[in-house]
Order: C-alpha cells, then sequence, then structure tokens
C-alpha cells in the first residue's frame, strides 16, 4: 500500500544518514552521560528514516487551522493518545503523519510530527522539542488544571484619560481633614489588606499542598516530546512551547518542562548544549548561538550568520572559492511522506468515534461531533462542588446548527438559561425559569432582541420578567415613548370546571407605565407615569418635572361603574378628579379637557389590558413551540451538504436515474441496418452464402435509392425555388411603372431571400452528390466487415 519512498532510501537520504551517523558518534563521544539523541527511528516500512525528513508542511484548507489554536486543538482532539513504553526509552518507530491520521493513535512524537507539519504550512517558526517532562504531561492529566472554558479572560484595563488642566478652571475646595489622621487610616487600611491577603496566601499554598500530585519515581526521566514556537513570524511576539495532548499553550519558564535534548524542523536538526538543572525558565532559544545549540547541517538558513558591512572586505572570498564552499554543504533531502490529507467529514467528526471526555479539575467537559447527535450537542461542561466529581454544581451545553437557534443552555442552582440567535418568529434572546415550574405563569425571564421585533411588530420589547403574581416589560426606543410596563395579578377564584378546560385568566390588579421625555410636548403635558388601578377602578396621572421644580403635577381619575360600557354615556361630575398643580401661579385645566383626558385613558387602559393579555398569549405560545422545538430537535442542514441533505440526495439520485434512462433509450434507437432485411428472411439463426450475398445487394440497393430520392427532392425544391422567382421577377417587369416604393421593397427583399435559399439549396445538392459515393463505399466496408457476414467476403 506504501509508495517506494516508503520502502526505501534514495541516494541523497543514504548520504544524510551516514551524515547523521557521524553526527551520533561524536555527540556521544563528548556527551557519555546524556541519553542518545532522537535521530532516525525506523519508519512504518521498518526503514531508517532521518526526523526532519518525517515533516511535511502542509497548509489544509479549513479556516480554523490557519491559527495555532485551531491546529492544537484540531490534533489534540483527532488523535488518540498512546503512551511511550517504558517511558523512559526513546520510541524504535515514527511513523509518517498520513498514516497517524489514519489510524488516529500515536505517542507524543506522533502529535508533535503532525502539529510542527501543519503549524509550518501556517507560516509559524515551529520545532519538534525531544526532552522530558512531569509525569501529568506524559500522561495528558489535567485533573489538577481548571478547564480552560472556566478561566477568567484577562481584561485590559484602559486608564482614563486625565482631562488638561484649564488656565481659569474653579478650584476644588480645600480638605480641612487632618492629613496625620488619613495617613493613620491608610496606614490601617493598608496593613488589614496585607494581613487579609497574607492569610488568603497562605490557605492557597495549604490546598496547593494538599492537591499537589504523588511523587514520581521517574521525575526527570520521562521522556516527551512538545513544539516549540519561536517569535518574529506570524506576529507571534515571544517563545512559547505548546503541549500537543492537550492542545495548551505554556510558558518556556513552565515548571512542567525539565529539560531539552534536541530540536528540529524540516531544514534542521539541533542538539542542546546548556544546563536543564532548573528546567527550560533560563533557557537560549537562540539557535544560531553555536555555544547552546550545536546544529547539524551547516547549509541552513537558521546557521547562516549574517556579516556586518564594516567586515566584508575582511571576509570577501571570490566567487569560485564561494561557490565551492557552498557545494560543501549537505541540505535537506525532500520528504518521504504521503501529503497529509484530512477530508471534509474527518475535519467535522473532529474525535474518535465523534465524541472525547476529558476531566479537569472540579469539572468535565465533553465534545461531541457536528450532526451526530440529534439535538445538535457539541459541548457538555460539568462543573462540580469537589475533586471526585460527585457533587454537580452547573452544566453548561452548547449546541450548533439548530433549527430553533439554540445555542447555549446553562443549568444551576434550579435555574436553566436559554441563549439564541437571531432569526426565531418572536426574537427571543435569552430565556430564564425554573427547571421545577417551566409552564406558564411561573417565574421567568425573556430577553429579546428589539431591533427585529421593532421592525416586525413595532414594541420593541426588549425584557419580560414574570412571576405567579407580576409581569414586568421593558421596551426601547418606542413612538409612544413608553419603556416599562408593570402588571400586578390577583389570585383566580376556584370554580369547577372539566380537566381538559383551561382555567380564566388571571385578574389584573393593577397596570404600570412609564414614559421617557417627550420634547414636543410641555413638562405639565408630558406623561411620566400612568398608573391603573383597575380592582379600585382608579387610574393616577403623574407628569414630567420642570426643570427648576422639585416636584410633579400629578392628577388622579375615579370612574364611573359605567365606565367600560359600549355606547353607555358617562357622567361627570367633580368628585371624580383630584388635581395637584405644581405652578398655583397656571391657568387650571376646564372640565372639558379633563373629561376627555379621562375618556382617553379609559380606552389607553382598555388596550393596556389587551397588550397584558397579548404578552400572556405570547408566553403560552413560546413555551409551546420550545416544547414542539425540543420534542423534534431538527437540525438545520445546508442545501450544499449532499451528505446529510436528503432532499439533495434524493434529488441527485434522481437525476443520475434519468440519465440512465436517456442512456438506455438512446442505445435502444440505434438499430441494427441489417433488421429489416433479416426480418424479411425470417430471421434465420445461421446465414448461407447465397443469404449473405442477397442481404448485402438489398441493403446496398436500399441505400443507392435512398441516396437518389434525396437527391430529387433537393433537385425538385431547387427548380421549385427557381421557377417562383423566374415568375416574381416576369410580374415585376410588367408591373414595375405602377408599383410603388412598398411593393418595390417588398419584391428586392423576395429576392434576396429567394437568392439564398437557391444559393443554399444548390450546395447541399451539390455536397450530397460529392457524399453520395463515399457513403455508398462505407456501407459496403461495413457489411464486409459485419461478423455476420463477414465469413462469405
Amino acid at each position: 500500500e506504501y509508495p517506494e519512498s516508503y520502502k526505501d532510501n534514495t541516494n541523497k537520504e543514504k548520504l544524510i544518514l551516514a551524515y547523521v551517523e557521524n553526527y551520533r558518534r561524536q555527540y556521544v563521544h563528548l556527551f557519555r552521560d546524556r541519553k542518545p539523541l532522537f535521530l532516525n527511528p525506523l519508519n512504518e516500512c521498518g526503514i531508517e528514516k532521518f526526523v526532519c525528513t518525517t515533516l511535511r508542511p502542509t497548509l489544509l484548507s479549513y479556516k480554523a487551522l490557519y491559527h495555532w489554536q485551531g491546529c492544537a486543538e484540531f490534533v489534540a482532539d483527532y488523535l488518540t493518545m498512546k503512551q511511550l513504553e517504558p517511558p523512559q526509552e526513546l520510541p524504535m518507530c515514527l511513523f509518517s503523519p498520513s498514516t497517524i491520521l489514519k489510524r488516529q493513535l500515536g505517542n507524543c512524537f506522533d502529535f508533535s510530527n503532525i502539529l510542527c507539519s501543519l503549524l509550518l504550512g501556517a507560516g509559524y517558526d515551529a520545532y519538534v522539542v525531544s526532552g522530558y517532562a512531569t509525569k501529568e504531561i506524559c500522561l495528558a492529566d489535567e485533573s489538577r488544571q481548571i478547564c480552560p472554558l472556566l478561566q477568567p479572560k484577562k481584561e485590559v484595563l484602559k486608564e482614563a484619560e486625565k482631562p488638561e488642566p484649564r488656565k481659569y478652571t474653579v478650584k476644588p475646595p480645600r480638605d480641612l481633614r487632618s492629613k496625620f489622621i488619613i495617613k493613620m487610616e491608610a496606614r490601617r487600611k493598608k496593613e488589614a489588606e496585607e494581613e487579609e491577603k497574607k492569610k488568603q496566601q497562605e490557605e492557597e499554598e495549604r490546598i496547593a499542598e494538599l492537591e499537589k500530585p504523588p511523587p514520581d519515581a521517574l521525575y526527570g526521566l520521562r521522556i516527551h516530546a512538545w513544539v516549540l514556537v519561536r517569535g518574529g513570524k506570524r506576529e507571534v511576539p515571544e517563545d512559547f512551547f505548546i503541549e500537543p495532548f492537550t492542545g495548551q499553550s505554556y510558558p518556556p519558564s513552565s515548571p512542567s518542562f525539565l529539560g531539552i535534548e534536541s530540536v528540529w524542523n524540516s531544514t534542521n536538526y539541533w542538539a542542546n548544549m546548556q544546563n536543564c538543572a532548573s528546567g527550560c525558565k533560563d533557557m537560549s532559544f537562540d539557535l544560531m548561538d553555536t555555544e547552546k545549540w550545536e546544529y547539524m547541517l551547516a547549509g541552513s538558513d537558521q546557521t547562516q550568520i549574517e556579516i556586518p558591512d564594516a567586515e566584508e572586505e575582511l571576509y570577501d572570498l571570490d566567487d569560485d572559492e564561494k561557490e565551492n564552499e557552498d557545494e560543501k554543504h549537505l541540505d535537506m533531502p525532500a520528504t518521504w511522506v504521503l501529503p497529509i490529507c484530512v477530508t471534509k467529514n474527518q475535519y467535522e467528526m473532529r474525535c474518535p468515534q465523534g465524541k472525547k471526555t476529558t476531566l479537569y479539575k472540579k469539572a468535565k467537559l465533553e465534545k461531541y461531533a457536528n450532526y451526530l447527535l440529534k439535538d445538535g450537542l457539541v459541548t457538555r461542561l460539568s462543573v462540580y462542588d469537589n475533586n471526585e466529581l460527585t457533587d454537580l454544581k452547573r452544566v453548561q451545553e452548547s449546541f450548533e446548527n439548530r433549527e430553533d437557534k439554540l445555542t447555549t443552555r446553562v443549568h444551576q442552582g434550579g435555574l436553566i438559561t436559554e441563549d439564541f440567535v437571531e432569526g426565531r418568529p418572536r426574537s427571543l434572546q435569552q430565556h430564564v425559569y425554573k427547571a421545577s415550574n417551566p409552564g406558564p405563569e411561573a417565574e421567568r425571564t425573556m430577553t429579546f432582541f428589539h431591533k427585529a421585533r421593532n421592525k416586525l411588530r413595532v414594541d420593541g420589547l426588549c425584557k419580560r420578567e414574570e412571576t405567579p403574581t407580576e409581569m414586568t416589560e421593558h421596551f426601547v426606543n418606542r413612538d409612544d415613548f413608553l419603556f416599562l410596563r408593570h402588571v400586578l395579578f390577583g389570585k383566580r377564584q376556584k370554580k369547577v370546571a372539566p380537566a381538559t378546560a383551561e382555567g380564566p385568566p388571571r385578574p389584573i390588579l393593577k397596570i404600570t407605565e412609564k414614559f421617557h421625555r417627550n420634547d414636543a410636548l410641555s413638562a405639565s403635558k408630558d406623561v411620566e407615569e400612568q398608573i391603573f388601578i383597575i380592582h379600585e377602578d382608579k387610574i393616577q396621572i403623574t407628569y414630567h418635572r420642570e426643570d427648576p421644580n422639585i416636584t410633579a403635577s400629578t392628577r388622579d381619575f375615579y370612574k364611573p361603574p359605567n365606565a367600560e360600557e359600549k355606547g353607555g354615556s358617562l357622567q361627570w361630575s367633580n368628585d371624580m378628579t383630584n388635581t395637584f398643580q405644581v405652578n398655583p401661579h397656571g391657568s387650571p385645566a376646564k372640565n372639558l379637557a379633563i373629561y376627555e383626558n379621562l375618556l382617553q385613558l379609559i380606552q389607553t387602559e382598555q388596550k393596556s389590558i389587551q397588550a397584558v393579555r397579548s404578552s400572556e398569549e405570547e408566553v403560552k405560545e413560546i413555551l409551546m413551540d420550545r416544547q414542539k422545538e425540543e420534542l423534534a430537535s431538527e437540525l438545520a442542514i445546508s442545501v450544499y451538504d449532499t451528505e446529510r441533505n436528503e432532499k439533495a440526495k434524493k434529488h441527485r439520485k434522481e437525476l443520475e436515474r434519468l440519465a440512465m434512462e436517456e442512456k438506455l433509450r438512446r442505445q435502444e434507437m440505434e438499430m441494427d441496418y441489417l433488421a429489416p432485411f433479416l426480418a424479411q428472411i425470417g430471421n434465420p439463426d445461421k446465414i448461407s452464402k447465397t443469404q449473405a450475398f442477397k442481404l448485402k445487394e438489398d441493403c446496398l440497393a436500399d441505400l443507392k435509392q435512398r441516396l437518389i430520392d434525396k437527391a430529387n427532392l433537393i433537385q425538385l425544391r431547387f427548380e421549385k425555388e427557381t421557377s417562383e422567382l423566374h415568375k416574381r421577377q416576369q410580374d415585376y417587369q410588367q408591373k414595375q411603372v405602377a408599383m410603388t416604393k412598398e411593393d418595390e421593397e417588398q419584391y428586392f427583399n423576395y429576392c434576396s431571400e429567394a437568392m439564398f435559399r437557391i444559393h443554399i439549396l444548390e450546395l447541399r445538392l451539390n455536397r450530397h452528390k460529392q457524399m453520395a459515393p463515399h457513403k455508398y463505399m462505407q456501407l459496403e466496408q461495413k457489411l464486409r466487415q459485419d461478423p455476420r457476414l463477414s465469413v462469405y467476403f
């Protein structure tokens, strides 16, 4: 199954292996107490290969793999870890990246080899590192680390810009407090903070000591491989390590990495000459420093030291000497491995069998491939209160490709929080409710995309908070300046009703609506708050406060008993209103205006009640939709995904079936030219010589007759067109004087078209006369070669 490059070495590879052997002997002679270098392991075919040629820089066509985070996460998820056996010895084999990707199983060197190939293809200055690490790193044990999803994001705090002092700025008031007292208070506060900080630090050290892993008998001897990314390329500011088993990044000063023996990439190999007694924190990764790193190939780009311009003359060599010197350098052979290829299905599957579980400190993370589960679940993070992972605290689930636009769901403290993206029918953005009571008229909070609701429903609702007795709605950018509506409900009256019948709606006791300031009206006429106390038949109005005033004008209305009756007359009396006017010098409102205001408020109250009932119905519809969506769990599939899209698959199969039927129909249409003549003699199984000659003569005679008929037909049409043209010409000669200009144009157009048709018919007739003998000869040759007649000719 493998190509020849896997089974044998080229001459250049044999030369580099000899060079490697010489390098190894010198290293062993100089460093007898150090372990051997990882130079030329066996490949899958048992052939020695240099580790640098096992790398193959590749840039895959997936956007996430253009950055080191995506590459590291893909390699960590796609492959299954296999430990080194024994852990303190280098592996004997190093398979090609393509083979490891097919098997989805490898050790730390296999992981690092693939990851470094992807990083080099993406433009990073990456190297495979062979060294030593702690037991937790070698075994990919993350049970003592915090889950990356739980780590707080670092926020960059921007200092507030101080305004430039102005010349005529008013000076602040003088501070008359005692400076000694302020100093003593600051000292006591600082001492208390330091004491608290010290206690907290001691507690953290105590917990860290308790959580510290047990002593490792092989500490410092466990061999491990990881990836080094040097700063400079791809806007990488400084060097860092990537652990291939987990995909996490570490600084070089991390205590998890205990030492380095060598590093390599696709162009060169370097042996470490520095002391690793204190780990990697004091190590320099300047590979051009020959005192700290011993390179193997002198012709590599990393080992070329630029000579300053001032000293160029001292080291100036002739062109011939430079060419001879360049020829002496041995460059790296081409890679022997097959191209790294990851199909779309493999990339989307990510993990083996499409799922992976990782244990962290007080957390468990489960990953699933897209479309693997019917509900679209891709990650589930379970957070616990203890290290034994028994006391569940919070569950966070992430979804993708859901038809209902659900993205995350969080279970915590008895509450369920669901987040959605834009595109739902009622523009729901977030839904928070109790897990014990998910039905209507319960405690819940709904957040909406108010911009979308403004476009669709023109209500601008952004948030709705509901309890069994209250409901509060918040609005944004409404034309009527309403920004809050608060509703107070009462208890239902118990009535005997069938089990299937719905109960009466909750009685509304009070509706409170608040409005923003409308600059088009005066403050004394612009309503700030209106309260409909329905169970008391009372309406309270509060107007906006004017700038110089500290209080606002108010007006109370008491509705008569027949206020809601249609067509009924509303009797007015002065006892129905109570007004407080801030400005005592202002003219009071007239009774007619107050009466019209009352009628308008009664209509507004009915509209508010109707809006509250509509909100209750909307909540019920949203809950019913969510219940149906959870039962169905439909996933959105792109029309371009032909593997998962059943409609596209059926359409493609239908097109293939129609194409096959068309092909068979065409094959059936290609009839046998001897079939009519064989039918005349009864379709015999075996044709005699006499019958063969007769079939040939009949077939040729039939062709000859058809050619003659076709020539006669063309000749007949030619003569007909010619006679018709001659007749029109004679008619034109006779009527030329009396003809109008339009008749002449019509005659000339006809003559032009007739001459064109006559010319075409003449060409067709001549071509037919030329091709007729050739067709006759071709048929005769075909008959002679026909397997049914060729025996007798």
